[in-house]
């Protein structure tokens, strides 16, 4: 589709999630902007340089595909419909006290606004931040873009939305979510995959959160698929679905529910590859076995990949070069090695206020990432040359 061929530099493809934790001094800008004392010229001057910086230290990683680290979004999420975590410049259909989207292991949650009226349209689209990053590039980047089915939850669970009904909401926002896609691939992303932590949630029903037992995950794969099948097998093949158990400060929402849970159901949705966390399972076998059984050669015309998490962004302990061949060579017991990439397992701070306990601090935690993320490159490099993956 574009020319950027994963396997160039590494021979066993590797890319990362997208996030990387906002230095100290944008997370004080953001909240600065939200409390009225900066305006938007002087939050974006802090956006700007943070994206500069991240980039020069992405491609020092010898990293062969980067991204900006989302300096400029709220979060993975929420970058559609509001400028801020704190609802400023928040979509004009949607409003406060949505349901939560997930509720960590460590007690926090993170609240979604809710839809109050329609039409829904998004407020920003992936590509807006990725078109002000490229110039600032010399390596391929990629673009994260939010699932629909995570966006799905602003419309309230059991209530409809007065002259909208879920429906026509969730048509427009295959719409969108095409439109988030194809804008980004237009700007000059090399490939764009689609963030879906909510898939291990939907299967956890916990009493706290009603929408995770409400039994949502076939039809979250539904949601996906449709935006898949406005594509053809040639641009599936750089589109790709992330999962993970979530991470925010450094804590997880669905570690606990079995993967079984999710793995089958996800590799039903049609795209070219999946980056999926595994380095900080406890129990890694089972699930190469998983994926070795479930990822599918013919995926309506695309032969999938199978990207494995080999970095944890929630522990600051950097893993060696050595341990992250390892896991890879360990996976091809289990799973094709030419449908064998390597990421890390979740963005590295996916919400742009994040004090990174576990790390001290985000700038301590950004850091760590970059050693992280050029141990990845390394270490997929090893394997490769181990397994003979050209």
């Amino acid at each position: 589709m574009n020319g950027y061929d994963p396997r160039t530099s590494t021979g066993i493809p590797t890319e990362p999630v997208g996030s990387m934790p906002r230095p100290t001094t944008l997370q004080d800008a953001y909240a600065a902007y939200d409390e009225g004392r900066i305006d938007k010229a002087a939050l974006e001057t802090e956006q700007e340089s943070a994206v500069r910086d991240t980039i020069d230290r992405y491609q020092s990683t010898g990293a062969p595909i980067i991204s900006d680290g989302e300096q400029r979004w709220s979060s993975f999420a929420t970058y559609p419909i509001t400028d801020t975590l704190a609802g400023t410049g928040l979509a004009p259909t949607l409003g406060p006290g949505g349901q939560f989207f997930a509720i960590f292991a460590d007690g926090h949650g993170r609240q979604l606004p809710k839809l109050e009226r329609g039409p829904f349209a998004y407020s920003n689209y992936a590509a807006d931040s990725l078109r002000q990053s490229l110039p600032y590039a010399t390596t391929p980047m990629k673009q994260a873009v939010i699932a629909p089915s995570m966006l799905a939850l602003l419309y309230p669970l059991n209530e409809p939305v007065e002259g909208y009904s879920r429906e026509e909401f969730e048509a427009k926002l295959i719409d969108e979510c095409e439109q988030d896609i194809r804008l980004a691939f237009g700007a000059g992303a090399a490939r764009v995959s689609v963030d879906f932590t909510e898939g291990r949630l939907a299967t956890r029903e916990d009493p706290r959160n009603p929408w995770t037992g409400a039994g949502l995950l076939p039809h979250f794969v539904e949601l996906i698929n449709r935006v898949m099948a406005r594509f053809d097998a040639a641009e599936r093949v750089d589109i790709g679905v992330h999962t993970c158990p979530g991470g925010d400060r450094d804590s997880v929402h669905s570690a606990d529910v079995p993967y079984n849970n999710l793995l089958p159901e996800m590799f039903k949705i049609d795209a070219g590859y999946f980056l999926i966390q595994l380095a900080s399972e406890r129990e890694k076998d089972p699930v190469y076995e998983s994926i070795g059984k479930n990822l599918r050669d013919d995926a309506n015309g695309v032969v999938q990949m199978a990207y494995l998490g080999v970095i944890n962004p929630g522990n600051p302990r950097v893993e060696s070069a050595e341990e992250v061949a390892g896991r890879l060579v360990r996976a091809a017991d289990f799973i094709p090695k030419q449908q064998i990439g390597s990421t890390d397992d979740c963005g590295f701070s996916p919400f742009s206020i994040d004090e990174k306990p576990n790390h001290g601090s985000p700038d301590f935690a950004r850091d760590v990432a970059f050693q992280k993320i050029r141990n990845r490159v390394d270490g997929t490099r090893m394997a490769a040359e181990k397994l003979g993956v050209s």
